[in-house]
């Protein structure tokens, strides 16, 4: 009797061993091998398109036991879309509990260089994100969704300022408007609305009148001084006659030298026609135009050119003979460089 109850006992202990061997294979043992990879799982997915997605990685050791872990968990019908980080060592319960409890690894959008138009920014916000270009410019184009965040259709863009940001790659289009919107509220903090507002401008303004200095020039230094002869024109009642606004009007920033012709357009944004800002900004601008808008120069001029060293930088003036003679010098540079 005491044989037969070890012969049991040994049994049942091997069988234990065995059962707790196969569980851990199925959930605990490494199943990922090579380098960190990422596991996109769109809106809608099954445990089947899951398994489909994970096998295209590569980097699946065993297929099968991932799918009994799956099915030990009850994912069918709880797969969370996302963007999942997958990396080396990780077992298939650890997987399976991220993409059930939706465990997303977020990733960055970066806003930087020429934004003119909403169909470009539209591409760039969903370049990274589940939702596409056309969801994203239909969200860029609702006057309504504008409206209630305090925008025009026109300054709508100007809500989205230069910098890198962290979101999820599930994040709806209207969850990042207000996401933007946040961040617009928090980056026009008390010292910037005051700038702002001793300069006689609102925010929104500001960042027109930003958009038009960052398309003139590419030296950061300039940003205050070229502020500075707008706001002198505009406080004159003198048009800015700021040529980024006509290649703007015409849709064509390739335009090298606006021309007469291009004058005529009748548009809002020609700003030769028209005193004042133009309803809305003509680029995103970079933080450091709009900063050096709220700290603009103080100063008597009210023209610029480029300077005939034509290293990008601009000669000032106070009166339009002294902007002639500039002109005159920048014409002739760049008739010496034609020879």
């Amino acid at each position: 009797m005491k044989r037969l109850f070890y012969i049991t006992a040994t049994i049942l202990v091997i069988a234990a061993a065995t059962v707790a061997w196969y569980g851990y294979s199925i959930l605990f043992k490494d199943n990922i091998k090579g380098e960190t990879s990422y596991l996109y799982i769109r809106s809608g997915a099954t445990v089947e398109s899951l398994l489909s997605s994970a096998d295209s990685l590569g980097t699946v050791i065993n297929l099968n036991n991932l799918k009994k872990a799956a099915k030990f968990e009850k994912l069918d019908g709880n797969v969370k879309p996302g963007r999942y980080r997958i990396k080396q060592g990780m077992g298939n319960r650890e997987i399976v509990r991220m993409v059930k409890y939706g465990w997303q690894t977020p990733l960055n959008i970066t806003l930087a260089g020429n934004i003119r138009t909403k169909e470009k920014l539209a591409g760039i916000l969903s370049r990274k994100i589940e939702a596409d270009s056309v969801s994203m410019l239909a969200m860029l184009k609702n006057d309504s969704l504008a409206k209630s965040m305090g925008f025009t259709p026109e300054t709508f863009i100007g809500m989205f300022i230069q910098n890198t940001y962290e979101v999820f790659w599930t994040v709806k289009p209207v969850e990042l408007a207000e996401r933007f919107k946040k961040e617009h509220d928090s980056f026009w903090n008390e010292e910037r609305r005051a700038k702002a507002q001793a300069a006689g401008f609102t925010p929104q303004q500001i960042t027109t009148l930003a958009s038009v200095v960052s398309e003139e020039t590419n030296i950061k230094a300039e940003y205050p001084v070229i502020a500075g002869v707008y706001i002198n024109r505009i406080k004159a009642g003198i048009p800015l006659q700021a040529d980024p606004t006509i290649k703007f009007a015409l849709n064509d920033p390739s335009i090298k030298r606006i021309l007469y012709k291009h004058l005529q357009i009748n548009s809002p944004y020609n700003t030769y026609k028209l005193k004042g800002l133009p309803p809305g900004p003509i680029t995103i601008p970079p933080v450091a135009a709009i900063d050096g808008v709220l700290s603009y120069e103080k100063h008597s001029y009210y023209y610029f050119c480029a300077k005939p060293s034509l290293d990008g930088s601009h000669a000032f003036a106070s009166s339009l003979e002294e902007h002639g003679k500039n002109a005159r010098a920048y014409q002739r540079a760049i008739s010496k460089l034609k020879m």
